[in-house]
């Protein structure tokens, strides 16, 4: 399927994403998911995650919102912003599977799974229990710095840490802009309010959780 691209956004359903394009001579650009021209390249950002935003609008709905707030809530993270997370991710697909590997609703890759315990990433409810403890761990990690939890969840914490804030990637950037445009996410709205949960190391290596806002340490006063 080739459309030009005047009637891409009316004509492009779920089952027919396009993830190659073509800009001709006469300057209009096509989009394909089957080439038939060796001058379609891939288009920028289309990893699994970004393969959902083509057919996957921002007002899709989901299915699971009783297991998204059940679960959102029993780990103090937004709701809204899960939902908008699995609303880019799968676009509510619990059978997605990216070009990458990535599974499921929250589009685990595989070690990620293993690693949260989730056996079955097309699982509905063992697919978003594991990727709501990941992003409620990428709170804990940022200070609730949601642009970087996005970019982390997105990117993985290694580049985010090799940047030094959100890497320089097209897909990330759009991906982590696309779930703020969401109603109901911010950037620091990642926590539920009522359900804040603090992380305190102290100083003699015990972790410590707690629902009251750790004091800052006080520095003695200069001389």
């Amino acid at each position: 399927m080739v459309l030009g691209l005047a009637f891409w956004s009316w004509l492009a359903s779920p089952a027919e994403s396009a993830s190659l394009e073509l800009t001709d001579e006469d300057g209009i650009t096509h989009f394909t998911n089957t080439p038939a021209d060796p001058r379609y390249r891939r288009m920028p950002g289309m990893s699994g995650t970004a393969a959902g935003w083509l057919s996957s609008p921002v007002l899709a709905r989901s299915d699971h919102g009783d297991l998204i707030r059940e679960v959102a809530e029993r780990h103090g993270v937004s709701s809204s912003l899960v939902e908008a997370v699995i609303r880019v991710e799968s676009g509510f697909k619990p059978a997605a599977v990216s070009p990458k590997g990535a599974r499921g609703l929250m589009q685990l890759m595989p070690t990620t799974a293993a690693m949260l315990g989730v056996r079955d990433a097309f699982d509905p409810r063992e697919n978003v229990e594991g990727g709501v403890r990941h992003l409620r761990y990428l709170i804990d990690r940022y200070s609730g710095d949601i642009p970087l939890v996005l970019a982390a969840y997105n990117a993985g914490e290694a580049a985010v840490a090799q940047y030094g804030g959100i890497p320089p990637y097209p897909e990330t950037q759009q991906y982590v802009q696309k779930i703020l445009a969401n109603p109901g996410v911010s950037a620091a709205g990642g926590a539920d309010a009522s359900r804040v949960v603090y992380r305190v190391l102290e100083s003699d290596g015990t972790i410590t959780y707690t629902n009251i806002l750790p004091r800052r340490p006080q520095r003695p006063p200069a001389r």
